[in-house]
């Protein structure tokens, strides 16, 4: 599932859900809609290369993703996990809803 927002500032993200409705990935802020759209069309490449995520703990031991787009531009991030093993499997969710989205 993709759901488009309007930031407050007027800009617009985009979001990521599992088949279960949780949230998988929130972009980055885009000017419009249509550049978010035209973003989410360019992830499919960029989610079949492993280095375009970036696996990172905070400061309170909870891990997060970000995804880069292959020029290394940062388009998101996940929420955050409890575990290691959390995070990866929500990388593999995400692979796997990129490749089955329709923008």
């Amino acid at each position: 599932m993709l759901e488009y927002r309007k930031d407050p500032g007027g800009g617009y993200r985009f979001v990521v859900k599992s088949e279960q409705g949780h949230p998988l990935l929130e972009s980055v802020s885009f000017p419009n809609r249509e550049d978010a759209r035209d973003q989410v069309r360019q992830l499919k490449p960029a989610a079949l290369d492993p280095v375009s995520f970036e696996r990172r703990t905070d400061h309170r031991g909870r891990f997060q993703f970000t995804l880069r787009t292959q020029g290394g531009r940062v388009v998101g991030h996940s929420q955050f996990y409890r575990s290691e093993a959390g995070m990866e499997n929500g990388i593999t969710n995400i692979r796997r809803r990129l490749a089955d989205l329709d923008p």
